[in-house]
């Protein structure tokens, strides 16, 4: 089988995998109120996190 004749830079390599590890970020639903979150994280909305309030928001205040 042949081999290369000469090793390719790693310009050239990092350029062909730069995209490989790129993936569409996950997004959750909250359950509490209805708004798009990142899984694993408190809702920025409502500010509760698994059923419960953790952080006070200006709504809540309100």
């Amino acid at each position: 089988m042949p081999n290369p004749k000469r090793r390719h830079s790693k310009a050239r390599t990092s350029k062909r995998r730069a995209h490989d590890a790129l993936t569409a970020t996950g997004i959750s639903e909250c359950p509490n109120c209805h708004e798009p979150k990142l899984p694993h994280r408190i809702c920025r909305k409502c500010g509760t996190y698994k059923g419960r309030e953790v952080i006070e928001t200006k709504e809540a205040a309100s």
